[in-house]
């Protein structure tokens, strides 16, 4: 390049700068300095507890809860911070000893906060911070429901009257298979339905695919009454799929054939989710196959969600809203968003040129509003058509277009 292409460059009019935007690159000094973080005055260490002999009963009996089912995981709510209270942080169970000077929080009055008295499975505590333990629970973690004791003998009787009609076995299976790909499989479960009595259903198994060709034993039946077969084992089937044993096997002709009803769950489980089949209650939970445990699903409201754009390349700058404005924005009465240039925020609207030390704008090409914090908040994807920079009040102003997507609550 020689230097009439350089200068030509250089004259061109997308170098030129306004007034306006020449005051955003002369930063008052509050803003060009890094304001020191206050200090805090005590940061949560983790020691050894010494008393966990006292706790290690509590734990074990909740892992087994877990393993039976009659405990379940569940997602984040701050009503279930409570003492005596036990939860899952980065897979490892911890329990709510204690909560010390409760009050509001300094910071959102509609919250509390306090030290609190944590014991970890492992043996070890922490004071940490009430907010700060809601948080890693929400990022990283579960709730652990109450014990919910259940009977699950009480699956034989099926409360039986003279007027229903007895028409299967629900059944759990193991196999007695040699091969070294089923024998050396631990928790591995055939789970069906039989309208004919399981011992008479399984006498041949060593000749059907269906039982991996081999001898089976029955591990659990129960009589069923107005069961509809075909729902039972679509919900079985498709509430274990995660942990569905794919296997290959081959009948005496030599024909390949892939057995559907295997899965690789602990026994307990199994049991549960069945009573939960029975209940009607199945639709509440899922499994999580990771920790091998239930898992509650949260209610969703009806929502309004919109077709996905392809924003492939867009930079999408996110802003938290309240609502007022939010429904503003999708009235179109609200037209441009303001946010101040605070030294905290600085890096999310403008940019730096390592080479000249000026700092520019930064471009979005849309904005997502996020209406509050919570799980199931509501949100819109929102075109930005102008960037602008009032120099007065140091405030970015986003000029609004079309509203591209929504997430919202159906009332």
């Amino acid at each position: 390049m020689d230097d009439k292409e350089l200068d030509d460059i250089l004259k061109d009019p997308i170098f030129d700068i306004s007034d306006t935007e020449r005051e955003l690159f002369t930063l008052p000094e509050a803003l060009r300095l890094k304001k020191e973080r206050d200090k805090t005055d005590y940061v949560a260490q983790r020691k050894v507890c010494d008393d966990f002999d006292k706790y290690a009963p509590l734990f074990k009996r909740v892992h087994q809860d877990l393993k039976e089912g009659k405990r379940s995981l569940g997602r984040y709510n701050e009503k279930a911070l409570r003492e005596g209270g036990f939860y899952i942080v980065s897979g490892v169970m911890v329990y709510l000893d204690e909560i010390i000077d409760l009050h509001k929080d300094e910071r959102n009055y509609k919250h509390k906060d306090g030290r609190t008295r944590v014991i970890y499975e492992n043996g070890m505590e922490s004071d940490i911070k009430l907010r700060t333990l809601g948080k890693n629970i929400y990022t990283d973690g579960f709730i652990i429901t109450e014990s919910k004791e259940e009977d699950h003998l009480a699956l034989e009787s099926f409360k039986v009257n003279t007027e229903d009609v007895h028409d299967g076995w629900i059944y759990i299976l193991r196999s007695l298979s040699e091969h070294p790909e089923i024998a050396g499989q631990k928790d591995l479960y055939k789970i069906g339905f039989s309208t004919t009595p399981v011992k008479e259903r399984i006498k041949n198994a060593e000749y059907e695919p269906t039982y991996l060709m081999d001898k089976v034993e029955i591990v659990a039946d129960w009589k069923t009454y107005n069961m509809q077969t075909q729902i039972f084992e679509d919900l079985i089937h498709r509430f274990f799929s995660a942990v569905k044993f794919h296997l290959k096997v081959f009948d005496l002709a030599e024909k390949e054939h892939k057995p559907r009803e295997w899965f690789i769950v602990p026994l307990p489980i199994i049991k549960s989710a069945i009573q939960h089949i029975i209940d009607g209650s199945i639709t509440k939970y899922r499994y999580n196959h990771q920790l091998q445990m239930l898992e509650e699903i949260e209610e969703k409201e009806d929502r309004i969600v919109s077709e996905k754009i392809n924003t492939d390349g867009w930079n999408i700058l996110s802003l938290i809203i309240k609502d007022k404005y939010f429904k503003e924005i999708l009235s179109g009465e609200k037209k441009i968003e303001y946010r101040e240039l605070k030294q905290s925020k600085i890096a999310s609207y403008t940019w730096v040129e390592k080479e000249t030390g000026i700092r520019y704008l930064k471009k979005y090409d849309a904005i997502r509003f996020y209406v509050g914090y919570h799980k199931d908040r509501e949100s819109a994807l929102v075109e930005v058509i102008d960037t602008t920079y009032a120099a007065e009040i140091q405030t970015v102003e986003y000029h609004l277009g079309k509203v591209l997507e929504v997430n919202l609550k159906n009332i």
